[in-house]
């Protein structure tokens, strides 16, 4: 049996490494699917911010999407449960000229009892961390539509976006920007890669498991979290039906999903970074991409997100 509050404790370990606020501040630097889905969440905001005054920016990092609604003027709350991305995210605030827009507050999605209902025209929260509130993730949805006025936007784990990674331990090496980037990660996928095919024997059993129970990680990750290590976190996986049943049961209307990175993943790594090299190709692309990744037929089938969004209507 893990216990109800495990992942919650594995969070605040992995979030709050010291390094944690720099390298992710790099990593539309770093890697090809993080450009590719930030920008597919950009032009989904930009194109929603009528009527958007005030937002909730929940597990948001160092402040990709906060900065970028505060520069258009929303008064933003930038909440997250790492103090290393806060400490970073009010740097890259300041230098940006916004944060006099932005709250910083440190805290868990777990808890947002201090917001009262419909406290935020616009409630946001991506790249997963609802995922990482698992067992409680259903709770933490409804909570963040309950404190919104507006709109919701979210991007959670998919489920069948997932699964190709347990036949490929080496999805990750086809979306490095610079094989030359002094990223720790980057150089350990590098050096790590005939390893991991040597390695790699297909497991069938904990492929269907994971279909079944849409959890990536476990034991092992608890267990390593008691001797002192900083596993990932433990990870809820969604179907697109089940994300569009609990947001209906929350009363959330006109829900459209995406699949950013869908189109990306059918390109081999050496393509994707030629493409991305030069600017007039990384803009076509990223066009196309959207476009793609937008059709409801590919939603849960992209590189690690489903987006969706949708109105409250009251």
């Amino acid at each position: 049996m893990i216990p109800k509050d495990i992942n919650q404790k594995i969070s605040r370990r992995l979030w709050n490494l010291p390094d944690k606020g720099e390298l992710e501040s790099h990593r539309e630097e770093t890697f090809i699917d993080d450009i590719i889905q930030k920008s597919h969440i950009e032009k989904e905001l930009l194109a929603s911010l009528d009527g958007v005054r005030t937002v909730f920016d929940g597990g948001a990092g160092c402040g990709r999407f906060s900065i970028l609604l505060a520069k258009k003027g929303c008064r933003v709350t930038h909440f997250d449960i790492s103090q290393p991305m806060l400490d970073k995210a009010q740097e890259l605030a300041r230098a940006a000229g916004v944060e006099q827009n932005i709250t910083f507050v440190q805290g868990a999605l777990e808890d947002l009892s201090a917001y009262y209902d419909g406290a935020f025209d616009l409630v946001m929260s991506f790249d997963a961390p609802i995922s990482y509130t698992w067992p409680h993730q259903e709770t933490v949805i409804g909570e963040l539509v309950r404190i919104a006025g507006k709109k919701v936007m979210f991007s959670v784990s998919s489920r069948l976006g997932y699964l190709p990674y347990l036949a490929n331990p080496i999805q990750k090496n086809q979306f490095i920007l610079d094989s030359h980037c002094p990223d720790p990660w980057v150089q350990q996928l590098i050096a790590g890669r005939q390893n991991a095919i040597d390695r790699f024997v297909l497991d069938k059993h904990a492929m269907d498991n994971f279909m079944e129970s849409g959890l990536m990680g476990g034991e092992e990750e608890v267990a390593e979290y008691e001797k002192g290590g900083t596993p990932w976190c433990i990870t809820y996986t969604f179907l697109p039906d089940e994300l569009k049943a609990l947001l209906e049961k929350q009363g959330v209307q006109n829900i459209q999903m995406a699949g950013p990175g869908a189109y990306a993943r059918t390109i081999p790594g050496e393509i994707l970074a030629k493409i991305m090299r030069e600017p007039q190709s990384r803009k076509d692309f990223l066009e196309i991409c959207y476009k793609f990744d937008s059709s409801p037929y590919v939603c849960d089938m992209g590189k690690d997100n489903l987006f969706v969004k949708g109105d409250i209507v009251s």
